[in-house]
Order: C-alpha cells, then structure tokens, then sequence
C-alpha cells in the first residue's frame, strides 16, 4: 500500500468514528503523573491527550491523519500532523516527561526507529501498547482455518508484536519494564475469568490479549 493509501486509510477511519476509552487507555493514563508535559504519537482524535490534559497533565500530540489532527484542534488540544514514517519527529532531544504510543508501532514496518524516536524526545518513559499476535484465541483461531481478528486487513497491522520480540526490542534500547498490564479473555466470567486472569500473570504470551508497558530510558 503506498503512502498516499495509508494516509487515507487513516483519514476514513477517523472521518467514520471516534474512538471509545478501553483498556489501554485507561492503563495508560495511571500511568502518567499531574503535572507531567506529555507527548502522545499518533494520537487520533484526541482521545487519550483530553483525559491526560483533564487529569492535569501537559500535553501535546502528533499525527499521521489530518482528519485526525482537526478532531484534537475541535477539542482546544495542541496537535500537529507530522508524518512518523518519513523521518525525525519534529521535536529537541529530552522535551517531554513522557511519551505515549498507544497501538502504534504494529502499524509500521520497521517499529525500531519510531521507537528510537520516543526514546530520543522523553527525558525518562515511553509508554506503549500493542496487541499480542500470539495469543492463545489467535492461534486458535489459525488452527481452524480462520484469520485473527489483529491480522485482518481492516486493522492496518503490519507488524505482529509477541511477547518475545517485545521484550527483546526492549533490551535493544536498554529500556527497562517499569510496569506491565495485560487484558484477557473470559475476564467476566465467572470462574472462568478468576483462572485466565491468573494463568496471564505466569504465561501472559499465551493468555494476554494486549500489553500496555511503561518503560524507563
């Protein structure tokens, strides 16, 4: 898909709908402190940059999508559309105390220089979630002839993120796993949501539907 596609792949998306807070951003925001300045990349409409900014934080945000940056612009937020992909992000070295990417990096092709990115504009965290490819429905769902929901091409997902290769990425940078949460499934359900949550704490690359991590530089 060439890059004229991928930009109006993500414009459609936010033309149709806005976002709704789940998981990942109601884990991302204990994350982060009053007072914080904080910079969210590819941060949509605005979802997450409001409830920071509410919770006191200093926040501003960039995007790919135009459609995007003009639903924040709606909101008062301070957003740019900057384009990740192509180059440095448009930012000095140490400006922010925090960086968030919430499902961002499976949407590139190379994740490792996004990353170096956030690494590069944060004085001490990066803040990332991303679904986990390999869990225990996904392969279920390969192993009867199905395609997973995260590797469907609606998704725009381009990278598949695993526990391992996470993990190993983190060691690349020298980053150090300050806090992980995990979702699952069957977390409802009665019995069956107490045995899932305790089997992800001790397999989360099987049990865990998506990781939201907060890492130190």
């Amino acid at each position: 898909m060439g890059k004229n596609s991928v930009k109006e792949f993500e414009n459609r998306r936010w033309r149709k709908s806005d976002q709704s807070l789940v998981f990942r951003h109601v884990q991302a925001l204990k994350m982060v402190k009053t007072g914080q300045k904080v910079l969210d990349i590819a941060c949509g409409d605005g979802l997450l940059l409001r409830a920071l900014a509410q919770k006191g934080a200093m926040v501003s945000g960039i995007d790919f999508s135009e459609e995007g940056v003009r639903k924040c612009r709606e909101k008062g937020l301070d957003v740019s559309v900057v384009d990740v992909a192509t180059g440095p992000i448009p930012f000095q070295d140490d400006m922010f105390d925090v960086v968030t990417m919430l499902d961002v990096l499976e949407h590139f092709y190379v994740p490792e220089e996004l990353l170096k990115e956030a690494i590069r504009v944060s004085k001490k965290y990066v803040i990332i979630s991303v679904p986990n490819f390999n869990s225990l429905p996904a392969r279920l769902q390969v192993l009867f002839g199905k395609v997973p929901e995260n590797n469907s091409p609606k998704k725009g997902h381009v990278y598949w993120f695993t526990y391992g290769n996470l993990m190993k990425m983190f060691k690349q940078y020298d980053l150090r796993v300050v806090e992980m949460k995990t979702n699952t499934f069957f977390e409802r359900v009665f019995l069956l949501g107490y045995l899932t949550k305790f089997f992800v704490k001790m397999l989360p690359s099987l049990f865990a539907l998506s990781f939201v991590i907060k890492l130190e530089k």
